[in-house]
């Protein structure tokens, strides 16, 4: 099955894991997805992040948690979507959870997670929001 929406499908996939206790996920690779998921594991949300095989047979393999630990993932919701994209100035970037959460925005310099983006002054489309 394709997605139309292949970020929100990673997303989903993240989510049910965490519903169900499962610690490890595996999906298609994509260069966006990756760097999604480095930044949350950069950010602690995830505990490893791993791409495997090769050609048409790549897959990240997100590890979630750690075995008999609680997740660090209490929400995770996509904010631009294929039909409504959402566009935000570097003085913009929405506050998540008052600064215990965090935006990852696409910028022209790459991925990056909304304090990183602040900093370096840049806006973007707001693909992500994590508490």
């Amino acid at each position: 099955m394709v997605s139309t929406d292949p970020i929100s499908d990673m997303l989903t996939r993240i989510r049910n894991a965490i519903a169900v206790g499962k610690s490890e996920v595996s999906l298609p690779y994509s260069k966006i997805k990756l760097s999604v998921a480095q930044i949350l594991a950069k950010n602690g949300f995830i505990a490893e992040v791993n791409s495997t095989g090769k050609g048409i047979d790549k897959k990240i393999v997100i590890i979630v948690n750690d075995q008999n630990a609680n997740p660090k993932i209490t929400e995770i919701d996509r904010m631009s979507r294929p039909g409504r994209r959402l566009y935000v100035k570097a003085k913009e970037i929405p506050k998540i959870k008052s600064g215990r959460g965090i935006v990852i925005i696409s910028t022209p310099k790459g991925v990056m997670s909304g304090d990183d983006a602040k900093k370096s002054s840049m806006g973007g489309e707001l693909i992500c929001k994590v508490y």
